[in-house]
């Protein structure tokens, strides 16, 4: 019995194994590409065309939690003003993380 299977392991051609190795592994990577990599591709090309189109007077979303409203824009920074003192303050363009669409942030 053991004879026969030391027999059909060597029987195998040496190539097949080692293509049979390899596939499951280039498999996994293209799977890995595309369920990871292409959506964070994606968002991360949406989320820098979102940070070009922004102007005055809409409501942005800043990382911090600070909702305001655009006075001003310069290349690399944004003027926002914050109610309901109308505080200014300027801040980072690139900590935009959205633009809302009303005036008043979401409620519970």
């Amino acid at each position: 019995m053991l004879y026969s299977i030391l027999l059909f392991q060597t029987a195998t051609p040496p190539g097949s194994s080692l293509f049979g190795g390899i596939l499951p592994v280039i498999l996994m990577i293209a799977i890995f590409y595309f369920l990871v990599f292409m959506p964070m591709r994606r968002q991360q090309k949406n989320q820098k065309q979102m940070l070009k189109t922004l102007e005055n007077g809409q409501t942005v979303l800043t990382s911090g939690g600070i909702i305001g409203t655009i006075v001003a824009v310069n290349d690399d920074t944004l003027i926002l003003r914050i109610k309901p003192d109308n505080l200014k303050i300027q801040v980072a363009r690139s900590a935009v993380t959205s633009v809302v669409s009303t005036d008043e942030p979401p409620k519970k």
